[in-house]
Order: C-alpha cells, then sequence, then structure tokens
C-alpha cells in the first residue's frame, strides 16, 4: 500500500469503534480522502487501484446476488426524440462511465453529458444536471462518450467537477445539482483556450474524469485520432483551481522552445504537431506530491516521416509536481512511436518488496502487452530495462528508432508479435491456411514498423492492455490484467492530391482473417493475468470466456475449453473477489473470480452489454456493485447486493 498525508475521515456512526483505526490505516494507505464506505475517485483512490477492502460479498454467499435497482440514463428519452426527428440522429456510443460513491450517493456522467446523483440504496435520481455538450455535434474519435465525473470537497463546499465532449469543465454543487457560478465563468471553463495556440475545437474533446488532488482538477484531453494534416491540437495537461476555475499550472506534453525535450522533434515540428495526449487516467500519491501522466501517440500514430526523433514525452509516463505541474521524471515507453501503442491507462501505485526491499512502486501496462513496473519516485525501474534492437521502416522519409526498450521482469502478458509461435495451430489445414493469408503482408516481432506493403500488428491497437486497465492488491502487491488479442494490418498510402499534407496516411487494407473463421492467433483470444510484484512472476492466466469456443467445436476439432474473447471491462478487486464483466458471444455476464487461481465463482447474467468498468461501495452497511450497461437508445445502471 502506498502512504498518504494523514488526512480527516469520518466514519459511519454504524462502525465500532474498535475498527475506526484499523479503517483509519487503511485508507490512509490507499491514499483517499473517501469515507471508509466510498469509491470516491475513478479507479477507487488515487493510486487507481480499483480496490476496496470490503469482504461483505465473498465466494460463500456471492451466488445470493440480486439486482437492488435500475437506473435508467436520462440520454435515453433524447436519443427517442431526435429519432423521431427528421434531420437528426445524435445516438450516444456504448455507456462506459463509472459511478463515484461518496455518503451512499453515486454520481455519474451519461455520455451525452448528463450528470445525476442516484441513492445508492434505492437507485432513485436525486438530481440531474445538463451540460448540454451533445448539442456541439459528434464529438472527436468515439462519439458521445464520458468515463466519468470527479469530487472535491473542504469540509463545507462539495462540488463534482465533469468534463463534457464539447471541452468544457463543469463544477456541480454535490448537494442541489446546482453550477457553482463562482468557478469559472458562470460554472464552467472553456479547455480549448489556454493551450499556447489556436485549435480546431472539432477535433478536441474530453471523455475522462479529472483527477482532484487538494485544491486542483487535473486535466488531459481526447484528441482527432485520424488527421489528415500535420496541425492539430496538442495534448498539454493543465491544472484548474476547483474554487476559482483558473488555471494554475500546463505541462506541454509537447515540449516548446527551449524546455526538456524539444530537441527530440527535429525541424522544428514540435510547432504544429499534436495530439500526445493523455486521454485516459491519472494517478496521484499525496505523500510525494506527485502526478502520474501516461501519455498517448503524437500526429499521427502510423507516419512520423514530418516528426522525426524520439519524440518526448509521447508514449511517455511522466512523473509531474502536482501543486506546480514541474517534470519529476520521465519513462519512454516507445520512441518515435508508429503503432499507436498509447499508455492506455492509469499506473497502478503499489507498495512491494523486491530482494528484501521496500520499493514505493507503479505498474503501469501497455498496449504491447508489458507491465512496465518502477519506482515511483524516482522512475528507475525495479528490474532491468533493455534496449534490443527492433525492425526498422523501408517507407520514405521514415525513420524508425534502432531500438525499443523491453522490460526482463514481468513477461509479457499477452503475444507480441506475428511468428510461429502465434500463428493458430489447431490443425496442420488450418495452420497452412492462415500462413497463405498472411503471406502478403509484412509481419515479425513485435515493432515491426507500418509499410507500404501493409504490416500485421500484434497486438493490435486496442491492444494487450486497455483503458480498461488494472486492478492491484494493496495487501499482497498482486496486479490482475484483463487483456485481449486483436492483430490488425496498418498499410500505408499516398493521400489524393489537396486531401493531406501527410507524404502517407493510414489506408488500403486494415484486417487480415484467420482460417476458416477463426483468429488468426493461438487462444486464448482474452485472458486474465494475476503478476506478483514483489517478484516478478506469473501467478497464474485463464482465458477471459468462452469465446469461438463453438466454432472450433463446429470444425471437427476436440473441444478445447474456454478460448477466451478480447471484450472485457475493467477489474474490481475486494478483499475477497475479483469481478469483471464480459460480452461473451450473445452473452452479457459479470464474473467473481477467485483472486489466488483465477477460477470463475459465480457468473451474473447482466441485462445489456458491459463497457463501463464496475465499481463497489457501502450503504446502510450493505455492499453493492454497480456497473453501467448498454448504449445507443438504451442506457442505464444496475446494482447488485445480497438479499
Amino acid at each position: 500500500m502506498y502512504p498518504s498525508k494523514p488526512q480527516i475521515c469520518l466514519f459511519p456512526r454504524f462502525l465500532p469503534k474498535s475498527l475506526v483505526f484499523s479503517v483509519s490505516a487503511l485508507l490512509a494507505g490507499l491514499g483517499t480522502l473517501a469515507h471508509a464506505n466510498d469509491w470516491q475517485h475513478y479507479g477507487s483512490d488515487l493510486g487507481s487501484s480499483k480496490y476496496a477492502p470490503f469482504d461483505q460479498i465473498d465466494e460463500r454467499n456471492v451466488s445470493q446476488l440480486r439486482q437492488a435497482w435500475r437506473w435508467d440514463s436520462p440520454d435515453n428519452a433524447t436519443v427517442a426524440a431526435n429519432h423521431a426527428a427528421e434531420n437528426f440522429r445524435a445516438t450516444p456510443s456504448a455507456f462506459k462511465a463509472t459511478p463515484i460513491a461518496i455518503d451512499g450517493v453515486l454520481y455519474i456522467n451519461t455520455s451525452f453529458g448528463r450528470v445525476s446523483a442516484i441513492d445508492g440504496v434505492s437507485g432513485e435520481e436525486l438530481w440531474m444536471f445538463d451540460t448540454r455538450g451533445w448539442e456541439a455535434g459528434r464529438p472527436a474519435n468515439l462519439g458521445y462518450n464520458s468515463r466519468g465525473v470527479s469530487y472535491w470537497s473542504d469540509g463545507d463546499q462539495k462540488r463534482i467537477l465533469a468534463l463534457s465532449n464539447d471541452a468544457y469543465l463543469w463544477s456541480i454543487d454535490a448537494e442541489t445539482g446546482q453550477l457553482d457560478e463562482s468557478f469559472g465563468d458562470g460554472g464552467k471553463v472553456d479547455l480549448a483556450q489556454g493551450l499556447g495556440r489556436e485549435i480546431n475545437r472539432r477535433a478536441y474533446t474530453m471523455m475522462s474524469a479529472p483527477l482532484i488532488y487538494e485544491h486542483l482538477a487535473i486535466v488531459g484531453s481526447s484528441i482527432h485520432d485520424g488527421p489528415m494534416y500535420q496541425e492539430a491540437p496538442p495534448g498539454h495537461v493543465r491544472a484548474f483551481d476547483v474554487r476559482t476555475g483558473e488555471q494554475v499550472w500546463i505541462f506541454h506534453t509537447i515540449p516548446q522552445a527551449g524546455e526538456f525535450g524539444n530537441e527530440t522533434w527535429e525541424n522544428d515540428s514540435w510547432q504544429k504537431v499534436g495530439n500526445t495526449n493523455v486521454w485516459t487516467q491519472m494517478s496521484a500519491d499525496p505523500e510525494l506530491g506527485l502526478v502520474y501522466l501516461p501519455v498517448g501517440t503524437p500526429t499521427n500514430d502510423w507516419y512520423g516521416g514530418h516528426r522525426l526523433g524520439d519524440n518526448l514525452f509521447a508514449e511517455t509516463l511522466i512523473a509531474v509536481d502536482a501543486l506546480t505541474g514541474e517534470r519529476r521524471w520521465h519513462f519512454q515507453a516507445v520512441k518515435h512511436g508508429l503503432w499507436d501503442y498509447d499508455l492506455p491507462a492509469a499506473p497502478n501505485l503499489v507498495d512491494i518488496t523486491v530482494d528484501g526491499k521496500p520499493v514505493k512502486a507503479l505498474a503501469q501496462i501497455s498496449k504491447q502487452g508489458f507491465v512496465y513496473v518502477l519506482n515511483r519516485e524516482t522512475g528507475e525501474p525495479v528490474w532491468p530495462m533493455e534496449e534490443r534492437p527492433v525492425p526498422q521502416s523501408t517507407v520514405p522519409g521514415e525513420r524508425t528508432s534502432p531500438t525499443q526498450l523491453h522490460p526482463t521482469r514481468p513477461a509479457a502478458f499477452e503475444p507480441q508479435g506475428v511468428s510461429d509461435e502465434t500463428i493458430v495451430d489447431f490443425t496442420p489445414q488450418l495452420r497452412a491456411e492462415a500462413m497463405e493469408n498472411i503471406q502478403r503482408f509484412d509481419y515479425g516481432p513485435l515493432f515491426t514498423p507500418p509499410s507500404l506493403r501493409g504490416t500485421i500488428l500484434l497486438p493490435g491497437w486496442a491492444g494487450g492492455g486497455g483503458w480498461q486497465g488494472s486492478a492491484v492488491d494493496p495487501e499482497t502487491g498482486i496486479v490482475y490484467i484483463p487483456s485481449g488479442t486483436g492483430p490488425i494490418v496498418v498499410q500505408l498510402v499516398e493521400p489524393e492530391p489537396g486531401t493531406s499534407d501527410f507524404r502517407y496516411v493510414r489506408g488500403g487494407v486494415t484486417s487480415v482473417n484467420g482460417p476458416q473463421g477463426l483468429p488468426l492467433t493461438k487462444p486464448p483470444y482474452g485472458r486474465i493475468t494475476a503478476i506478483d510484484l514483489n517478484s516478478g512472476d506469473h501467478l497464474w492466466m485463464v482465458p477471459h470466456g468462452e469465446g469461438p469456443r463453438q466454432r472450433i467445436i463446429d470444425l471437427g476439432i476436440e473441444d478445447p475449453g474456454p478460448v477466451g474473447s478480447a471484450s472485457r471491462t475493467g477489474p474490481v478487486l475486494t478483499r475477497t473477489l475479483l469481478f469483471i464483466a464480459q460480452q461473451d458471444g450473445g452473452r452479457s455476464v459479470l464474473r467473481a473470480f477467485d483472486k489466488t487461481s483465477g477460477a470463475i465463482v459465480h457468473e451474473i447474467d447482466l441485462p445489456s452489454v458491459p463497457s463501463a468498468t464496475p465499481m463497489t461501495y457501502m450503504a446502510d452497511g450493505k455492499q453493492y456493485i454497480a456497473i453501467a450497461l448498454g448504449g445507443g437508445p438504451e442506457s442505464f445502471m444496475v446494482s447488485y447486493a445480497l438479499p
């Protein structure tokens, strides 16, 4: 567990006095300002553990869980009305938000940007505030899409901080649902301003929850991922005063003139190249006073002839001073990225013991299937990293890095690269067909670059690890990672004259078929991996879901058992169980796993498709597990509890 600065904790009246001190110690270890029963941050605590120290629901009674309530998104009525209109068809994407829980009240924002307070026991909506962000039109990248909200209180004021898809930061009174008009311009701050240059706000949006550190709301951004021009909004990270909305600091993820790392953007490309943004969640350590920024790829994802150099701070984990934004250390996972290997999730912060010595550590999962384990105070790797030679680009104007970092421990949690070790081999005939399918493309080990012929990338841009993230047990130092296996093809083509100022863009073929309707690679196609961060050892790996098991049987092959599905949500970890939801074929399911073995303890059939990470909280002495479901015409949230 990672310690925090001492905090005042208010405990529910029903907690026995004998438990107050042990709970207080645990909460301090988790670095949270929350009450003992709360899920105060997107990832439970500032360290993004996705862990709660609850044990009311365990392996003996989890099968008794029943739906306690259902809350329907206010987006549903809007979608129905929009579709009835002749010329308007705005439809939200999957409902991906994870609620937070404060004093028995859940707070969540919808895909259209409606922020709601919901009674955690009854599911009754207490208030709803509409940012009306959806009226600005479809946002960049993933469309109408929001991951969650954040909470701040100084003991007197209580505020919900929310980001809307039209790039505003909002401050809402947590008790009344009314705007805090002393914040920014009448309750909101325009995030398209203050970046140091004019931007196209249609290419600039928000989807993750702000990170709340003391009196600051720290925000990243989501930026159009398929640009046709080199000039794009920069992904600089900023902090705003939660009381006033004033911008307190900015960290330039693309270093400006005279700043550290500026020379890694050759030919002054830093002046107009953009992206290099933190689109996912962030973590923080209050004791060290550091915030950790997982940064993504520069413009564009696949070709970098216009941005030669290593391109700091792209695909880099940066530790900055939480109060000033000053860089303390950085770790670049990918140099001159060409694979869309954004750092996809907040790092998990955890204290571990390595070779008998205590280490304040963090574990950063990646799309490429590595877990980068670092000392979170210094940025030094806990185990050695090796600079290994990687294949070089043959694309005119491109210059790839000759080497890329490979951790020596832990071993990768996903297959990497296309080779004899990864191609499907249920039968010789299926393998021969798979090999024939890939001959038209380039392929090879991890970091084989895109090409004019087309390159098969494994993992693809969805990972490996994804935005769903991982969970860590602060008592054991074990990290639990849901992941998926999904190869893609990246073929570079010359754009049509007048449509782009890139020499090459992604086009042509984008995927490769496996044999007879099967995936191209060996199973499992989705997995859960448990890794002991004290030793770097893999403890267990299990296929996650049935996957195309029946298709394999239908081809006359012996039943292989579950082969896994790439679909997954983020994990939720308690003292007793690991919970992860999934759409597995035509079935939507929430599974409870044994933490020590990965064995399925119980399955709950869900009433719609899960895309959001679940969470858990306590209210009136009862433990609940809540998850947002659905999307499009029908989105809602359900909560489960024991009878």
